[in-house]
């Protein structure tokens, strides 16, 4: 020991000597290794993000366990690494958020829509644990993915077993109606996801249309689940869906929308799945030159317009109407930290 330190060079000796003696394996040393990483790197993720987690988030976690019968039991903890882990980041919890805003309208008791919320925050929370494995993502809002930790295969079980857990706290709303509301919404949830990733993998160019109406089933499947939900205990009976679906659009778009017709030139960059930031560069240059960033700005104005109008047909929502007002501005900010960006690369072109 130093200064109350372990002594990393006692500790190598120790480890090689144990080694030479047949009581420890290289693979077992590895095994070990390995385990001490994650320990460590979880660890200073939980200190680094204390600060950034909301007390929505650390009440999930508490509830997750309680939930879970067998969580104190070693099998259960372990199910549960991955997606604690990923909870562990800091997130925009817009869902929670929506919830929250649309009740404006529907009054829901609050112990109905507390667990309401909880359910939306687990599948969607689980879903992303999935999303990040078949988009092969390397981060997470700036944080190594939940799968380069903890592995492919421990994720999608711990991700499969959280939809139940969410499944099991939906019983506990005690409605006829809520397990299928529950059923409807993840279909939707997996129809939409899986033709994002048929026209990926197929490089298939979709319409506008049928991207539009994937976001609807993808994006808007989660969104429909919480507001869906929350119409059961509510009096309030008006239609919401357009309204929804907007929302659902303007989201998802902000994110990730790009120009349909695209050129031979941007659909080999794709087929590349290049890493090469001059290559990528190129390919941002190239669509706005073609005007594709223009139109997806133009897209994201109507849609927040019609949100507004049919916020307004409801008679007004203020916590809504600040929500997407706050929505926007992330995707303006964004928007002018990717230009600032491109900026000095374009400079050297002249």
């Amino acid at each position: 020991m130093i200064d109350g330190q372990i002594n990393p060079a006692s500790t190598k000796d120790t480890i090689a000597h144990r080694m030479a003696q047949g009581r420890v394996t290289p693979k077992q040393h590895r095994i070990g290794w390995l385990r001490r990483k994650i320990s460590m790197l979880t660890s200073s993720l939980a200190k680094r993000n204390t600060s950034h987690q909301t007390d929505r988030q650390q009440q999930d976690l508490g509830e997750l366990e309680a939930m879970d019968g067998d969580s104190e039991a070693p099998s259960g903890r372990i199910l549960l690494e991955p997606y604690k882990y990923l909870l562990q980041l800091p997130g925009k919890q817009v869902r929670t958020k929506l919830s929250q805003a649309f009740n404006h309208w529907l009054n829901v008791p609050e112990d109905k829509l507390q667990v309401i919320i909880q359910v939306t925050e687990m599948l969607h929370n689980a879903s992303l644990l999935i999303d990040d494995i078949e988009d092969s993502s390397k981060l997470r809002r700036g944080f190594p993915v939940a799968h380069s930790i903890y592995g492919i295969p421990s994720v999608i079980n711990s991700a499969n077993y959280v939809y139940f857990l969410g499944l099991e706290k939906v019983l506990t709303l005690e409605h006829p109606e809520a397990v299928r509301v529950f059923t409807r919404q993840l279909l939707e949830l997996h129809r939409g996801q899986g033709l994002d990733i048929h026209w990926r993998d197929t490089y298939t160019c979709p319409t506008e249309q049928e991207y539009r109406n994937m976001v609807l089933q993808k994006t808007g499947g989660l969104f429909g689940l919480a507001v869906g939900l929350m119409q059961l205990f509510s009096d309030w009976k008006q239609d919401l869906k357009p309204l929804l679906d907007t929302l659902g659009l303007f989201f998802q778009i902000r994110d990730d929308y790009a120009q349909p017709e695209l050129s031979t030139q941007v659909q080999n960059i794709l087929r590349q799945r290049t890493e090469n930031m001059d290559i990528k560069r190129y390919c941002v240059d190239y669509l706005e030159k073609v005007g594709s960033f223009a139109y997806t700005r133009q897209t994201l104005r109507d849609l927040e317009e019609e949100v507004y109008r049919l916020i307004g047909e409801f008679g007004g929502n203020p916590q809504l109407e600040s929500l997407v007002k706050h929505l926007s501005q992330m995707h303006r900010e964004a928007e002018a930290a990717a230009e600032s960006s491109t900026e000095p690369h374009s400079n050297q072109n002249h």
